[in-house]
């Protein structure tokens, strides 16, 4: 179905099973949808729920643009500065978006569903770098989703289901298993991709049963299958009770204006990070959703093919804009020693670091080491389980054209979009990025999705990892329009 746009473009129409929806196509000839609802608007007694079924509508819904962003609070001005986080305001944030290159029930085209980072407490599906224009060009539909975050979606309550945020994505993929055919995608050949708190999703979604079946193949981008311990995300709702002045349960936070409780968030958030620890939201266990150890329930998914990788450097978007590498080059030795205590790691793996790495510095000791821990041991171990079916590892060594940042945490994303010439990509990877090397990535994840081979071969625990750039990779002008942005301090 199609209408005419006050463009001149063919607007293309889908019925999905909450009513019609009308999108828009694109210079490619593909199509795309926005802010199509998979779960009820969570206000009110549903604020601390369980994903309620969408309320259908009558007549023609506009699908032009992204529905309304997660409640959340917004990234300190450092990291501001490098992550765009737009906030759309709403009620119906529960939504996904659809790229696709035909709409059409007969095209059974290859899926992929993509799951944001942000820490499990910021970021939305409409962050421009996230475009699923280029994997829709190549041949794949790509659905994005919005999930509740921080303590909505995390928050440990004993009047509350647990995992949330893990609910709502399951919620959007069983949206994708009973609607993408009208959209020309095949519910059968779904593969779910995130980056940071996003793969840590995707790893908690092969080990939660209620999953099950709902995609067959995943890839992790810098996030291992992880759980925090109960009394951490206790002790986050706690001291934002505290604040609050309320009781430390859903019905007295459901009541609780929504501004004070994301100021509260805020304040409870300055004291949390992720390389050394303290109280955080995230994923717990919990026999309903996620009844195990993540890792050891992804291992055992053995017939669900896996992309898995890291960057070179991730620490350093944690600790250059924050000034943290230079503090653990004035401690010196000292970091590398409370760095190797946190990891686990003996001197034996700092001897083998200094070896690989001659003339890093403490700072870099300890950001590898601590690297190792959250990232790369996890991850390895997670490809190394594997016995059915394969997994294919990567690392990403371009550094970034901002000074400092190197080959940090999330730099892979506009390549793996093909959204270099998107002007918020540049806040990361400067202005220099090489469009051949977003080529590169973009279509072996295209090929993953379509053929469960991203192109080299499956890992096997011995040899290198697929390496995405390097140092003496050749950077490239991107042309794109100017964006406005934070000032890096």
């Amino acid at each position: 179905m199609t209408a005419p746009g006050d463009d001149g473009r063919a607007r293309p129409r889908v019925r999905t099973g909450s009513g019609v929806v009308e999108g828009r196509s694109d210079v490619h000839g593909s199509a795309v949808f926005r802010g199509i609802p998979y779960a009820a608007p969570p206000v009110g007694a549903l604020r601390f729920a369980a994903p309620a079924p969408p309320v259908a509508w009558e007549g023609v819904r506009d699908a032009g643009s992204f529905g309304p962003t997660a409640p959340k609070v917004p990234y300190p001005d450092t990291f501001a500065a490098l992550l765009p986080d737009p906030r759309i305001p709403g009620d119906d944030c529960l939504t996904v978006n659809v790229w696709t290159p035909d709409p059409a029930p007969a095209a059974r085209l290859p899926v992929m569903v993509w799951l944001h980072g942000g820490a499990h407490t910021r970021g939305s599906s409409a962050v421009p770098v996230y475009d699923g224009a280029a994997f829709a060009r190549d041949g794949v539909v790509l659905v994005s989703c919005n999930f509740r975050l921080g303590v909505l979606g995390y928050g440990l309550f004993p009047d509350a289901p647990a995992n949330r945020g893990l609910l709502d994505q399951i919620a959007a993929l069983e949206w994708v298993r009973d609607n993408i055919e009208a959209f020309g995608g095949d519910p059968a050949r779904v593969t779910v991709f995130g980056e940071s708190a996003g793969a840590i999703s995707v790893g908690a979604l092969l080990a939660a049963p209620r999953a099950a079946g709902l995609f067959s193949q995943a890839v992790l981008q810098s996030g291992a299958p992880e759980v925090l311990p109960r009394d951490k995300v206790r002790a986050m709702v706690r001291r934002m009770a505290s604040l609050l002045k309320v009781e430390a349960t859903a019905r007295a936070f459901a009541a609780t204006p929504l501004p004070d409780l994301l100021a509260a968030q805020a304040a409870v958030l300055r004291k949390a990070g992720p390389l050394m620890g303290g109280p955080a939201f995230g994923l717990v266990c919990d026999p309903g959703t996620l009844p195990g150890d993540p890792l050891e329930g992804a291992a055992a998914r053995g017939e669900v093919p896996l992309l898995l990788g890291w960057t070179s450097e991730e620490y350093r978007l944690w600790l250059a804009p924050t000034g943290g590498l230079r503090l653990l080059d004035r401690l010196g030795p000292l970091a590398v020693a409370l760095a190797r205590h946190r990891s686990g790691k003996g001197r034996e793996d700092v001897r083998a670091l200094r070896a690989a790495l001659p003339g890093a510095s403490p700072a870099e000791i300890a950001g590898q080491l601590l690297t190792d821990r959250l990232l790369r041991d996890p991850l390895r171990r997670l490809a190394g389980a594997r016995r059915a079916a394969p997994s294919y590892v990567y690392e990403f060594g371009w550094p970034s054209g901002v000074p400092g940042l190197g080959a940090c945490h999330a730099l892979e994303l506009g390549f793996v979009f093909d959204t270099l010439g998107v002007p918020e990509a540049s806040w990361l990877a400067g202005p220099d990025a090489p469009q051949a090397l977003a080529g590169e990535m973009h279509s072996a994840w295209v090929r993953f999705a379509v053929r469960g081979d991203p192109g080299w071969a499956p890992w096997d625990g011995n040899g290198p990892p697929r390496m995405f750039g390097g140092p003496e990779t050749k950077a490239e002008r991107v042309e794109a329009p100017e964006a406005t942005r934070p000032v890096l301090p």
